[in-house]
């Protein structure tokens, strides 16, 4: 069990891939990229799997949801779902993708086990897109989210980051789109994970902007705690349902007490937090031959010292050096 000092038990591991990305949004890393990870220093598919059995089968995870940069980038992806749907006890899986890659891949992912996807749309507008992403790519995520649906990686969760000045006033238009095609909308602040190290508290787009913008043409109604959990969306029926949409306010909401997650980069760190500005390592374990008793004892030992909250209320708090491409959302 992955429990911490505050009695929260993490069972829900996210795993990144990649830092790779064939998009550049402007809330996440420069036009030019970033300095990417090495071949070596990434984790092989055998000791993603090895790792992923271990959080199952000896640490009480039973959700695991792939992320990157973009997973769909890693060659051996089908291959690592296969695997990990045949664990005892099967965890439920879920990938975080930029949806450019769904169209091809979205069948082969529901053969070899995948439960459901949630991809990254933030405008319905080709050109904002473009400015956003500084790729002329927005008919391809639309496909592969299409794509997704149709082979019942359901249901289809639509992620939405609203950057003021470019996207602000999309929030009714988009919620409106998602409920006539059957996806799930959720807005998510941005949060200070931007490897340029830019972000405002000042001028962000919170979850009240949000919520007052979709109610000047819907009516929502709050499903209440006890639906939500540990999700980090809050959720509200639109319209009396049975469509919902959700909101992850993780700067001006948090929702740290309720915190079930454990994360895993690519290259092998176990995080406690996106926030976190320590990891612990597992790779050099992995590669130094260490039994799979000693790799989860490090794990536990790991999430024993997560933090109360993620400091983003403190006046003190600092970004940490890793941006999220790096860090897997």
């Amino acid at each position: 069990m992955l429990i911490d000092t505050y009695g929260r038990v993490a069972t829900d591991l996210r795993v990144s891939l990649t830092d790779r990305c064939n998009l550049r949004c402007t809330y996440c890393m420069p036009e030019e990229g970033l300095q990417w990870l090495a071949k070596p220093d990434l984790l092989t598919d055998d000791e993603i799997v090895r790792l992923i059995r271990i959080a199952v089968t000896d640490l009480g995870v039973d959700e695991v949801r792939f992320t990157g940069g973009e997973p769909l980038l890693r060659p051996g992806l089908v291959g690592i779902v296969e695997r990990c749907a045949a664990l005892e006890p099967r965890p439920m899986m879920s990938l975080t993708t930029n949806g450019i890659g769904l169209k091809r891949t979205a069948t082969a992912l529901k053969a070899a086990g995948l439960d459901r996807v949630n991809v990254s749309l933030d405008t319905l507008r080709p050109d904002v897109f473009k400015t956003l992403t500084r790729r002329d790519r927005h008919h391809d995520v639309l496909d592969g989210m299409a794509a997704a649906r149709e082979a019942g990686l359901t249901p289809v969760k639509v992620n939405a980051v609203l950057m003021p000045g470019l996207n602000d006033d999309e929030a009714p238009d988009l919620l409106a789109w998602a409920v006539e095609n059957n996806y799930e909308m959720r807005f998510i602040e941005q949060m200070p994970l931007d490897a340029q190290h830019g972000w405002k508290r000042d001028g962000m787009i919170t979850a009240g902007d949000i919520l007052e913008s979709l109610r000047t043409r819907f009516a929502l109604t709050a499903e209440g705690e006890d639906e939500r959990g540990s999700a980090p969306a809050e959720r509200w029926l639109v319209d009396g349902g049975p469509h919902r949409v959700g909101v992850i306010a993780s700067v001006t909401r948090p929702f740290c007490r309720a915190c079930d997650r454990t994360r895993l980069t690519a290259d092998g760190q176990v995080r406690t937090c996106l926030f976190a500005r320590e990891e612990s390592d597992l790779r050099g374990a992995l590669r130094s031959g260490a039994p799979d008793e000693e790799i989860a004892r490090l794990w536990k030992l790991a999430m024993w010292g997560k933090k109360a909250g993620s400091g983003l209320d403190d006046p003190s708090f600092l970004q940490p050096d890793r941006p999220m491409s790096a860090i897997g959302g």
